[in-house]
């Protein structure tokens, strides 16, 4: 192995946005993965609408030399932004630039100019608001008596990330409750006779899913051995929840090497492309 594969390069990567900086975040975390040991040291400013607010940002900037990027729509602050940059030699990104000019050419549409605009109050985002207070009301089990309201139920033993993917689909706006599978309790005649909703199993090897339940002993300071991590168990449970998703012909998702963005995307694959057929997806 050689010190370039050993050792990580750090480098500060500055995040200006006059919004939330919800996108840029995501942009940048998703760039910088393409590369191999570099690890970016995030600088976040959020809701820069002001040339004050600019100011501070710049003299943040100027303490910790590297990459800026930005989403800046007033173009007096992008001017200023741009030339606070040119000052200091560092790299001025406009993230969002390159798509919205093609999209502009392609639609032969106007600019708005207004900030913040994909976080307006409007359906969307009351439906989302919906969605999230549906998930932490009929997380783990909870609120059975309406779970035909669900556009989608994960079904599976614990540990195997229902509860975050659920929250991750209700910021998408999808309804998504979520049933423990639990050792020697049978599933509810409700989970079985549930006709309007997608249900969906997800299944981990047992091996992945010992490693995470002893994670959660020990954030939890507990070290009791049980047939909780028991390995003999742990392989029967899964078992069984995999023999109960194929009996009622449920489609299944392995979250043995999925992230919880990975594990929605598939259950977003789901949704649009109809509840008839199983598809287990690795």
């Amino acid at each position: 192995m050689t010190s370039a594969s050993r050792y990580a390069t750090y480098f500060h990567v500055h995040l200006v946005s006059d919004s939330t900086g919800e996108t840029l975040n995501a942009m940048a975390r998703a760039v910088c993965a393409r590369f191999e040991n570099v690890l970016p040291i995030e600088h976040i400013y959020a809701l820069v609408r002001s040339p004050r607010q600019l100011e501070r940002a710049l003299t943040d900037i100027e303490a910790a030399p590297g990459v800026v990027i930005h989403t800046i729509v007033d173009d007096e602050l992008r001017a200023a932004l741009e030339e606070g940059c040119r000052k200091l030699d560092m790299a001025c990104i406009p993230a969002l630039d390159p798509l919205v000019s093609a999209l502009s050419r392609y639609l032969g549409a106007a600019l708005t100019r207004r900030v913040g605009v994909q976080h307006a109050l409007d359906n969307d985002y009351f439906n989302r608001m919906d969605a999230l207070n549906y998930a932490i009301g009929h997380d783990d089990g909870q609120g059975g008596q309406d779970l035909d309201q669900a556009d989608v139920v994960l079904v599976g033993v614990s540990r195997t990330s229902k509860t975050p993917t659920c929250i991750y689909l209700a910021h998408r706006g999808v309804r998504a409750a979520n049933v423990p599978l639990v050792p020697g309790r049978p599933p509810t005649e409700k989970l079985l006779t549930l006709k309007n909703a997608l249900i969906v199993g997800l299944t981990i090897s047992p091996d992945r899913l010992i490693q995470i339940r002893r994670n959660r002993l020990l954030s939890l300071k507990e070290d009791r051995d049980s047939s909780y991590i028991d390995i003999e168990a742990v392989r029967e449970e899964t078992v069984l929840a995999r023999r109960l998703y194929e009996r009622m012909e449920w489609p299944v998702i392995d979250v043995t090497r999925r992230s919880v963005e990975e594990t929605a995307a598939a259950v977003l694959n789901l949704l649009n492309g109809g509840h008839g057929q199983i598809e287990v997806l690795g």
